[in-house]
């Protein structure tokens, strides 16, 4: 009996671990795809940027007008650009010059593995260098989405952005994680994601502790809003309000009532875009 109880315990483990190892191996792997060409009522140009590490950032460049301000759109993980194209025509209605771009291992942007922050915010530091450089008079904006939200914060733009909208943003990795396995194992989720967390160094060459969006906000120092939505599963009510807390001011916090995580923008665009575009007038056009 007890070398029976044994022998089945250590099954069990070996099964988990290659449950954990199996599911680390699907959650790393780059979502690379052919993005094709931009909208025909899209006035965007294709534009192929390198980071210091010389990865490919691929995206489309929307010129606006002069003076206006700039914003870079990101979007969440597995996803591209095209994601964001909703969010692109309305600031480009409103004269925004606009910047969409692959993350690096997703789309057009080719990398070796999804690193949930880490390596995808060297691609978020060449867009936002390739502003400066281009539109030098400009003052810079960034909405970014889930995934797109941590790399700007794990980014630490430097100079400060003028305006940064953060929607569905995880405050660390290890919420994330358990988050989202609890929604699908239930009661299994904690064992397994300490497992899969256990092997993020050795996978992904980062630790927990550095995929820790939170401990960055208040380094910001850019009027910040944070939204998401009031029933996600992915990103809670309370760890949304959390981030809240941990960011300087200015900032704002909106919740999308009946919203969970999804694209808070073909959500509800009627209540979206009113209120993204007043909070990026009063920082990207401030008027005397």
């Amino acid at each position: 009996m007890r070398r029976s109880l044994i022998a089945g315990l250590a099954s069990l483990a070996i099964a988990a671990l290659l449950v954990a190892g199996g599911v680390g191996e699907v959650l790393r792997q780059p979502a690379l795809r052919s993005v094709g060409a931009p909208p025909t009522d899209l006035p965007a140009k294709s534009i192929v940027l390198r980071t210091a590490r010389n990865q490919p950032v691929a995206g489309w460049m929307v010129s606006g007008k002069p003076g206006e301000g700039v914003v870079v759109l990101l979007h969440g993980v597995r996803g591209d650009r095209r994601e964001m194209i909703g969010r692109a025509k309305f600031l480009h209605r409103l004269g925004y010059s606009v910047l969409l771009i692959d993350l690096p291992a997703h789309g057009e942007s080719a990398a070796e593995h999804i690193t949930y922050g880490w390596n995808e915010s060297e691609g978020v530091k060449t867009a936002i260098g390739y502003l400066s450089h281009e539109f030098p008079d400009e003052r810079i904006g960034v909405i970014g989405v889930s995934l797109g939200a941590a790399s700007l914060v794990l980014s630490d733009p430097s100079p400060a952005l003028s305006a940064v909208v953060l929607e569905s943003m995880f405050p660390t990795i290890t919420e994330a994680l358990s988050d989202r396995l609890r929604l699908y194992l239930g009661p299994l989720a904690k064992p397994l994601a300490r497992l899969l967390l256990s092997q993020l160094s050795l996978r992904l060459g980062v630790s927990p502790e550095q995929l820790r969006p939170i401990a960055r906000l208040s380094s910001l120092h850019s009027p910040v809003l944070i939204a998401s939505g009031s029933i996600d599963q992915h990103t809670t009510l309370s760890e949304t309000k959390r981030l809240y807390d941990a960011a300087s001011r200015p900032k704002d916090l909106w919740i999308v009532e009946g919203a969970a995580h999804v694209d808070l923008h073909a959500f509800d665009p009627s209540a979206y875009e009113p209120k993204i575009s007043a909070f990026l007038a009063k920082y990207l056009r401030p008027r005397d």
